[in-house]
């Protein structure tokens, strides 16, 4: 959290341990990343494209001003009139932290009463981060899709483009589904790869891997958010280049200026789901494991969620109860394995009991 003193601790144990690049895992450490190699004269994103990527309405304004399809929006205080505010907007419309990830705190509201009741929770959220600002933005319909890739010298190449298959329309936008390769057309995947240039480029975004979301309708490829890192959490295990290269692998041989073999992904069809939180609770027990690991095209499941633990679910939540891995012909295929696989799966989860003294 402190950039200064962290940037100089890197410099201080470069000196002894040479290094060649400078790498965030997760959207925490990046604006830190991208100083430090700054610092150190390595291949690096500016800090302030970092900092662009972050910073939602920063995103937003350089979006506008680039002219890249996305909501339109505008920036509010905790410290607003709520009524006020829910009397103005655009409805739908969602309201949104400023720095949170996994779509913590995203809330659609479909009428002033819905808004109240978003800003209610949001506000909690906020006040537990210590942010006192947030973004209100009209709600986009379409099919939500991601995509990674590397920007080399300010271009982009295309790793992966994923389908999310489950439509993500609200009120909570809790993603479960990625399947690639995409079943879109190819003009529209060209489409949407386009956006995706501009929107890093807007941004600033130069170097290494990002990770885009965005929506397709009939008016065009939206821009819902691009981020300076690589997939997060275990979802990168979906993807293998060549025969059997992984994610990391080439963004580690990139930022070392190493040969890259090819950035190709294997032939066959690949998918995760993170497997939402359906209540909150204490998770006391997950049955049904070696009955779901018996599908057909699964290759593993994940269950990173600890037992004996209070879970929470969107859109106080950040965190899911795991991962289910599938591998097969085709994207319907593994849509299909993924979706046996977890119907087989049973979570116990206890209400929290709440004790008062008398």
């Amino acid at each position: 959290h402190d950039l200064d003193k962290s940037t100089r601790a890197i410099a201080e144990f470069v000196r002894d341990n040479p290094v060649q690049a400078v790498l965030s895992a997760d959207d925490s450490a990046t604006v830190l990343a991208a100083r430090a190699g700054h610092t150190l004269g390595l291949r690096h994103n500016s800090p302030e494209a970092a900092e662009a990527a972050r910073d939602k309405h920063l995103m937003r304004q350089l979006f506008a001003e680039a002219g890249v399809p996305s909501p339109r929006f505008k920036l509010y205080s905790l410290d607003d009139d709520v009524e006020e505010i829910a009397d103005e907007i655009n409805y739908p419309c969602v309201i949104k932290p400023l720095t949170l990830s996994g779509s913590r705190g995203v809330i659609r509201a479909d009428s002033p009463l819905d808004f109240i009741a978003a800003h209610h929770r949001l506000k909690s959220i906020l006040n537990a981060t210590g942010s006192g600002e947030f973004l209100v933005e009209d709600f986009i319909p379409g099919f939500e899709v991601a995509l990674e890739g590397l920007m080399n010298n300010g271009e982009l190449t295309v790793l992966a483009l994923f389908d999310k298959p489950d439509p993500l329309d609200g009120p909570y936008f809790e993603e479960t589904i990625y399947v690639t390769p995409s079943r879109l057309s190819g003009a529209t995947q060209q489409a949407i790869a386009d956006c995706a240039s501009r929107a890093a480029i807007a941004l600033g975004l130069r170097e290494g891997p990002i990770h885009a979301e965005l929506r397709i309708n009939e008016q065009a490829a939206w821009m819902v958010e691009v981020a300076g890192r690589s997939i997060g959490g275990l979802c990168s295990q979906t993807l293998r280049f060549g025969t059997d290269v992984s994610l990391e692998e080439l963004i580690l041989r990139q930022a070392c200026g190493l040969e890259i073999p090819t950035m190709e992904r294997e032939k066959r069809a690949g998918g995760v789901m993170m497997i939402p939180i359906p209540a909150a609770g204490i998770l006391r027990e997950v049955e049904g494991v070696a009955e779901a690991d018996a599908v057909p095209g699964i290759e593993s499941i994940e269950i990173t969620a600890k037992l004996n633990y209070m879970i929470t679910p969107l859109p106080e939540g950040e965190s899911y109860l795991g991962f289910i891995f599938a591998r097969g012909e085709s994207p319907a295929e593994v849509e299909w394995t993924l979706r046996e696989a977890h119907r087989r799966l049973n979570f116990r989860i206890e209400p929290e009991i709440a004790l008062a003294t008398v």
